[in-house]
């Protein structure tokens, strides 16, 4: 297997910042040096090494204060090591503490040119740029007013619609994507997965061992400065939460097992899966189903709409008016967990098919697949599907899902002698909220079919 490229190469960094009880301390041992030393010494990075191959999504995982944030800084160039050398090789992009690099008294619109610059793009690209920009960060009239008047999560709309606007070889997020709604939060996340399947390199850190696992190939965890273990994402979680809850006179024992691993800067990776297909498309305002119902009632709330939709190139169907529905058939989109629902979509059909598939997925915030089924149109009784024919396709199911906000995809296969391919397929086309009043047993995304029951022998 061919070897990537290696983008950032780090040989025993180390990085000391000096203490000094009183800042006079700092005057007399700089002036008047006489042998002694007034300061304690702080290692922030205590000899680290390791490389960062092209492609690869690093997740860093730390207790506060391991290090983590400086080591980033430091790889960005904010910030000089002590010791040791770094080599990077690849336009950064960062988004490191909220509103960094931003000028307060700026607008919305001034600091995008402000930061836009600091990140090596032209007045002209920035304005070439400047449309999607505003569109992604979705702040509305706020982005002529001076930025010392937005909220925090304004601060990071605006901080990483202009961070991906370079499109960047390198991106360096930290813990900033925790901030904003569940809607902006996907269409992120969304963003992170295409920057992946354009072969970019990713360093994240986040205190989300969940989005740890799920977005990243590679994961090292610090600790008071020290590189403990690097390996597969899971294994380095899994040390790293046995870590931060253990009782505080556990902790360097712990830290004393991990030193003594073989491998443990290579903790085996398990089997990687195949990367997902690269999708063309564009992000599309999505107008608000139609029902076949005139009744919308408490459950159905018309705010909820995707902005992280993608499509992709359409050859011979399209989709039509994805939704969810309730057992009457009304539209819903706020759901109660044990009630029963379909998820239904109509496919117009550009030109005559045979062997076609109807598929859908339901996944999370964060794009983990939670579950998904296809429909056979041969098995449904509808055989080749004619030219001009619209049908409508029905996915049943019972709600049993944790109290979440979740999205929903769409894709109809066909089959010709080349093999299986897509008509259409719609990634985020549609997403719903559960409810929590009925779910207090539920301990994880879903939950077992019917309610726990205990009953005497």
């Amino acid at each position: 297997m061919k070897k990537e490229k290696t983008v950032i190469k780090i040989d025993n960094l180390t990085k000391e910042y000096r203490l000094y009880d009183k800042p006079i301390y700092r005057i007399v041992e700089t002036f008047f040096s006489s042998g002694k030393t007034y300061y304690q010494s702080f290692m922030a990075l205590d000899n680290i090494s390791l490389e960062i191959q092209r492609g690869e999504t690093i997740g860093i995982v730390g207790r506060n204060g391991s290090g983590k944030s400086t080591l980033l800084q430091i790889i960005c160039g904010i910030i000089k090591p002590t010791k040791g050398s770094i080599v990077v090789d690849g336009r950064i992009s960062a988004l490191l503490e909220l509103g960094a690099g931003f000028n307060p008294e700026f607008t919305g619109r001034q600091n995008v040119y402000l930061n836009g610059s600091i990140l090596g793009l032209t007045q002209q690209e920035i304005d070439s740029r400047i449309d999607d920009i505003l569109s992604f960060a979705s702040i509305g009239d706020f982005i002529d007013q001076p930025v010392k008047s937005y909220s925090s999560g304004m601060f990071v709309r605006l901080a990483f619609s202009v961070a991906i606007s370079i499109e960047p070889e390198i991106l360096i997020v930290d813990e900033a994507l925790s901030v904003g709604d569940e809607a902006f939060q996907r269409k992120c996340f969304a963003k992170i997965n295409q920057i992946q399947e354009k072969g970019g390199t990713i360093l994240f850190v986040s205190h989300s061992t969940t989005s740890i696992v799920e977005l990243c190939s590679r994961a090292f965890m610090l600790d008071r400065g020290e590189l403990l273990i690097a390996g597969e994402p899971k294994q380095v979680v899994s040390r790293y939460q046995k870590m931060v809850y253990a009782p505080d006179d556990k902790v360097e024992a712990m830290k004393n097992e991990m030193r003594l691993l073989e491998n443990r800067f290579a903790l085996p990776l398990e089997d990687e899966e195949p990367r997902r297909e690269r999708v063309g498309g564009k992000r599309q305002e999505r107008q608000a189903p139609q029902s076949p119902s005139a009744e919308v009632s408490e459950h159905y709330d018309p705010h909820l709409v995707p902005v992280s939709i993608i499509e992709y190139e359409r050859k011979g169907g399209t989709i039509l008016n994805p939704r969810l529905e309730d057992e009457h058939g009304n539209l819903v989109n706020i759901l109660e967990n044990g009630k029963s629902y379909s998820y239904v979509y109509e496919v117009k059909f550009d030109r005559g098919i045979d062997k076609v598939k109807f598929g859908m997925l339901i996944k999370t915030i964060k794009g983990v697949e939670i579950c998904g089924c296809s429909a056979d149109s041969a098995k449904a009784g509808c055989g080749t599907i004619a030219e001009g024919r619209v049908v409508k396709v029905t996915f049943p199911f019972q709600c049993l899902f944790y109290p979440d906000v979740y999205f929903l995809n769409a894709g109809v296969l066909g089959e010709d002698s080349d093999g299986e391919f897509y008509l259409d397929r719609q990634i985020d086309i549609a997403m719903f909220r559960v409810r929590g009043d009925n779910l207090k047993h539920c301990t994880a995304l879903t939950t077992l079919v019917g309610f726990p029951e205990v009953t005497d022998e």
